[in-house]
């Protein structure tokens, strides 16, 4: 069955021309709000997209500056575990007894009338 051609003639009228008018404007208002809701989506989207990778960058780079700094805290309690050395050190080189043992033991030197005897290591000896 086929159904009849049903058309309905449009009254010319001025209501009718009114009425068309204002269905055309909230056409085109809801075709304007659309697109500028896709607008405001994509700007929160592309914010978002920024601010996360700009966020990660900087927990990265944090990582990496706080192993530098763990390096550099022990770098720093390596050197000043050798400044005390050297600072004793200097202490005892301002000790003329201290520098006479030193010469005495590494150069064989002698106070007058001392005679110096090395021996051997028993480590050393080979029987």
């Amino acid at each position: 069955m086929k159904r009849p051609n049903r058309t309905v003639a449009k009254i010319k009228s001025d209501y009718m021309n009114q009425y068309n008018a204002q269905m055309e404007r909230k056409r085109r208002r809801k075709k304007r709000l659309i697109q500028r809701l896709i607008f405001a989506s994509m700007v929160i989207v592309i914010t978002f997209g920024v601010m996360a990778t700009y966020h990660i960058k900087q927990r990265s780079l944090y990582s990496e500056k706080q192993k530098e700094f763990d390096e550099l805290t022990e770098q720093l309690t390596v050197l000043e575990k050798e400044e005390k050395e050297l600072l004793e050190e200097i202490d005892l080189l301002n000790d003329d007894e201290y520098i006479l043992d030193i010469a005495r033991t590494n150069y064989f030197l002698s106070k007058k009338g001392e005679l110096i005897f090395q021996l051997e290591d028993e480590k050393e000896r080979s029987y």
